[in-house]
């Protein structure tokens, strides 16, 4: 019989970060994986700024920034009735080290401490995969498999196969996090359902080189043209056609074929490196928890394009983490657990709406275009088409101004250089701006109650001038708990309300913020 406090199921992004995320509290657990190994060709994918934050709080944003496409590119999207026609639109996002400039210059907050990020998902899962991999505290098992499992009062009981040797195990859980994908055991056994927003549309992805096709800039591009998408990516000479198929058809025989039709190629075969298929669609699952099961991910959500959803995954998995961990070791109450499903759920149908909005202008030029619309028509669908990177994935400034509960306080740098945010504590930390350091019994009160808080005396004025508040109590999300201008009345009702044993859980998180 295996035993453990958490049993992640699932390696990917969000399952790899989970158990990263339990590790940083002290909280270990077992991570069950099918895959022996990452798969070799994935789309790129796009980890806003605000999700390297996150990521830079475990430790493990400079590692994968290495892994990036090149901070000195911008990449581009071009929009093209046909392939071999001029572009109606072209978008430039700047480069990631014009956007660190930028940051550098920003005194307010807003902006994160990290620049967005470009990289191949497989490259992203290989790295995340790899920490936990060597973390002492996660029990990385490779080539297993869940195939059921039971939800309990006290606990989770699943059943484990070694893919390798065949043999079959039996694993008790506190918590159980299903992190297996979009087509998920863990919610299949559980019997939940998922909400869908439109019809789903079947893809190809297929991974090819060709002399045949224009313009291989040395930054990344998206073509948008034809019914399909086309991705280069220069670093590895490689172009990624997404194909819409007809849902009936169920195998694609030839995929050279299928290339040199969609897209006009001469007869001078293509190297087809690799060929997935894939489901487009729009999907948030029911529930998000069952008993002691919980699901994050795509697990819990399926949202467009391909590699769209990785903030989402991150939110997902350190808003579990930290909860659970909590939990685990006995100063969460009930109410603080229970809050991750309805803050992560409540951000994935926003971000489902927000995908389906793109994924509609998308769809609508290729159908004019196909059509023969003309170019002003083709440009004023553009017009209202949202941007194609969100690089921050911090919501715009609004006019309110401070550390406001429920959002993520303004990220500024100190006087001596060193960013407010690296100094947060890996738990709560009591952000005192106080003359006399007024929040020193808070953390005495949370000390005696086995909760873990730091106490962090700031003087620096820039800091005083952003957050307002005197008093700022900030979640281990980096997200604020509770804040306020003077000593309460009663310390102990503050750290029942953010522990979840209050009359109300811990303040939920903004659901304006993507992570």
């Amino acid at each position: 019989m295996l035993r453990t406090p958490v049993l992640v199921v699932g390696a990917g992004v969000a399952g790899s970060v989970l158990a990263l995320e339990l590790a940083h509290h002290g909280v270990p657990s077992v991570v069950v994986e099918r895959a022996v190994k990452p798969p070799r060709h994935r789309e790129l994918t796009l980890v806003s700024g605000r999700g390297m934050e996150l990521l830079r709080r475990l430790g493990l944003a400079a590692d994968i920034r290495r892994h990036g496409v090149d901070p000195d590119g911008r990449p581009e999207v071009v929009w093209a009735p046909g392939l071999h026609q001029p572009p109606v639109l072209v978008t430039r996002s700047p480069s990631v080290n014009e956007v660190l400039r930028a940051y550098e210059k920003n005194g307010d907050g807003s902006a994160p401490i990290e620049p967005y990020l470009l990289l191949p998902s497989s490259r992203l899962t290989s790295r995340l995969r790899a920490a936990a991999r060597e973390h002492d505290l996660v029990d990385l098992r490779e080539g297993w498999t869940l195939t059921d499992l039971r939800a309990e009062q006290d606990g989770a009981v699943a059943v484990l196969i070694d893919v390798g040797s065949k043999e079959r195990h039996v694993a008790e859980a506190t918590y159980l996090a299903g992190c297996d994908g979009a087509q998920s055991t863990v919610r299949r056994c559980l019997g939940v359902g998922m909400e869908h927003l439109t019809s789903p549309v079947h893809h190809y992805t297929v991974y090819f080189r060709t002399d045949e096709l224009p313009d291989r800039p040395e930054h990344p591009r998206t073509i948008i043209t034809g019914g399909l998408t086309l991705t280069w990516r220069h670093e590895e000479k490689l172009w990624i056609g997404q194909l819409p198929m007809p849902a009936d058809e169920a195998a694609m025989a030839d995929p050279t074929a299928l290339l040199r039709a969609r897209l006009g190629l001469g007869e001078e075969p293509a190297e087809i490196v690799g060929v997935s298929q894939s489901e487009e669609a729009l999907r948030v699952a029911t529930v998000y928890q069952r008993g002691p099961v919980y699901l994050a991910g795509e697990a819990a959500h399926r949202l467009a394009p391909p590699g769209g959803t990785v903030d989402t995954c991150v939110g997902d998995a350190v808003d579990l983490g930290w909860k659970m961990a909590a939990a685990v070791s006995g100063w969460g109450g009930p109410g603080l657990l229970a809050s991750y499903a309805d803050e992560r759920r409540r951000r994935a149908l926003i971000d489902r709406e927000l995908a389906a909005r793109a994924l509609e202008t998308r769809r609508r030029f290729s159908r004019l275009a196909a059509a023969g619309a003309s170019r002003d028509v083709l440009a004023g669908v553009l017009g209202e088409e949202p941007p194609q990177l969100d690089l921050t994935g911090t919501p715009a400034p609004t006019g309110a101004a401070g550390a406001l509960p429920g959002s993520r306080p303004p990220a500024v740098r100190m006087a001596d250089g060193e960013q407010l945010f690296d100094r947060l504590g890996p738990q709560f930390t009591l952000v005192d701006l106080t003359e006399r350091e007024t929040g020193g019994p808070l953390v005495a009160t949370a000390g005696k109650r086995g909760i873990p808080m730091k106490h962090l005396t700031v003087k620096d004025a820039p800091v005083r001038a952003s957050w307002v508040s005197e008093l700022v109590l900030v979640r281990p999300d980096q997200h604020v708990a509770w804040c306020s201008g003077g000593a309460p009345a009663d310390w102990e009702l503050v750290l029942d309300a953010v522990t979840g044993r209050g009359k109300a859980a811990c303040p939920p998180r903004n659901p304006a913020q993507t992570t």
